[in-house]
């Protein structure tokens, strides 16, 4: 094996995990962006660049691994100015989601009140909206229904007194969660 295949090998792995930091940063499971790895595999493809490379093969996995870098280059920049002008669209939907929370948190209206089902019914809907999920055949019935089924399979196989439900997203997915309560 040539040096210089050896070197796009390795080239070829750290792009990879380029594109899996990124990822992450992005979902916000890294609190920075990578960097220095991206100066360091811009800097070996610069290098490369300059250099005449007779077998084809080898220039064929050079260019293919640097257009990848390239558009992967282009697709990150896009996102870091969206998310420098506050309109990632991940970003937007999590800010949203919280904002709900705390307003329904905060200022529970008598309807909800006397009837919980109702406001899980509307916290569920708002959820599915913001998913971009469809809400035309959603009604209040239809998730009431549902919930008393589950509501009472639960409680006789947990053998509790009171399950409680909430609205969680979970990968783009809006659910029902139910707890279980004691007393």
């Amino acid at each position: 094996m040539s040096a210089l295949e050896e070197e796009l090998q390795t080239l070829e792995i750290k792009l990879k995990r380029l594109k899996i930091d990124y990822e992450h940063y992005f979902l916000g499971k890294q609190p920075r962006e990578p960097i220095n790895l991206r100066t360091e595999v811009q800097k070996q493809f610069a290098r490369h660049s300059g250099e005449p490379i007779r077998n084809t093969a080898l220039r064929f996995r050079y260019n293919s691994l640097n257009s990848r870098f390239q558009a992967f280059k282009r697709q990150w920049d896009s996102i870091l100015r969206q998310i420098d002008a506050g309109t990632y669209k991940r970003h937007v939907f999590r800010a949203n989601l919280a904002e709900s929370a705390r307003a329904n948190s905060k200022a529970a209206s008598p309807q909800a009140k006397t009837n919980p089902r109702a406001s899980l019914f509307d916290e569920y809907r708002k959820a599915a909206q913001a998913c971009g999920q469809d809400v035309a055949g959603l009604t209040a019935d239809r998730l009431a229904t549902a919930i008393a089924r589950q509501e009472a399979e639960l409680k006789n196989r947990l053998g509790c007194e009171r399950v409680s439900f909430r609205v969680v997203v979970s990968n783009g997915k809006v659910k029902v969660k139910a707890s279980a309560h004691q007393g």
